[in-house]
């Protein structure tokens, strides 16, 4: 067997030792899963997006907000986030206004509740699984790092079994000890990136939302004076 063949990927996959071929495969499997998050969460957070802003446009085209309601409550399947915490206040605020002996403030105060309760239920929906992907970005190197020094001891190791140590022999197991690395980094880079940049697209979402209930409460407000 020369030396090309030994460092081939395959070969030197095929020919490590146990423990590095468990901590490879454990390095791929969070990879692929990464990369299933990775599209999951990027189609949905694009998708909160769009429907934020189609129902920006739609709510600040001037319609009745009674109509909207009914609009939105007859198509909760296909309503965005932002659509869903209108529901939830024009819904608190019809209820309580129809009680008496409400001071304006308290109904308000109740809309902003139910409000703030849907809003942080749908962030949380969207933010699910980010934490996976932060965690493989930050754990994958040090895994790959551990099956790199369990190849490297064990290519020197296999030294003492040879009368004298050339390139050809030392070469093979460092190589396939570093592949470990190399398969821990792929997973890594990916998820990082993607949390950073999903991270940063749920903040300006959030902003969005907190800014939309601040402006509903004002406008539910002027509709009790």
């Amino acid at each position: 067997m020369n030396v090309t063949q030994d460092l081939s990927i395959l070969s030197l996959i095929a020919n490590a030792s146990v423990v590095v071929k468990i901590v490879m495969a454990i390095l791929l499997a969070l990879s692929f899963m990464s990369w299933y998050w990775i599209f999951r969460k990027g189609f949905a957070i694009r998708q909160a997006g769009r429907r934020t802003s189609e129902f920006e446009h739609q709510f600040w085209s001037g319609g009745e907000l009674a109509q909207l309601y009914r609009g939105v409550a007859g198509d909760r399947g296909g309503a965005g986030q932002l659509a869903r915490i209108f529901e939830a206040g024009y819904r608190e605020f019809s209820k309580l206004r129809g009680q008496p002996k409400l001071e304006a403030s308290d109904i308000i105060d109740g809309s902003r509740r139910a409000m703030r309760a849907t809003y942080q239920r749908e962030l949380d929906d969207l933010e699910a699984h980010l934490a996976f992907l932060a965690s493989v970005g930050s754990v994958s190197p040090y895994v790959g790092l551990f099956g790199t020094v369990w190849g490297i001891m064990n290519a020197f190791r296999g030294l003492g079994d040879v009368g004298t140590a050339t390139l050809a022999h030392v070469a093979p197991g460092i190589a396939e000890a570093l592949v470990a690395t190399a398969i821990g980094l792929f997973a890594a880079i990916p998820a990082v990136v993607a949390y950073n940049r999903y991270a940063h697209d749920l903040d300006r979402l959030a902003i969005r939302f907190e800014s939309f209930m601040e402006e509903f409460s004002n406008i539910l407000q002027r509709q009790l004076r």
